[in-house]
């Protein structure tokens, strides 16, 4: 897999935001990738040094419209920490 398929999109949350001022930043990954194959594609993608990486796999919601019930698709969320004083400026200007 590229980085190009294991990055999704980074998450958008006050939360997320918050952290982003320690150096941790948070993304959705492919439901498929290892830790290692994200470790590679943030340090490949955005050329920062990545310390640490917790992942989670976060349960689709379920949804009504009118009597049709149906759910969201299943995500793997990505929390990773950087190097002392590096950031990904690409998501600088969101924060």
């Amino acid at each position: 897999m590229s980085h190009y398929d294991i990055l999704q999109a980074p998450v958008i949350s006050e939360k997320a935001y918050s952290a982003m001022e320690r150096g941790v930043y948070s993304f959705w990954v492919s439901p498929k990738a290892t830790k290692t194959e994200i470790k590679d594609a943030i340090q490949q993608a955005f050329g920062v040094r990545v310390i640490g990486i917790s992942t989670m796999n976060v349960p689709g919601k379920r949804k009504r419209v009118g009597r049709f019930i149906g759910q969201r698709n299943d995500r793997k969320k990505a929390i990773v920490r950087l190097a002392e004083g590096q950031s990904i400026e690409a998501l600088a200007g969101q924060a």
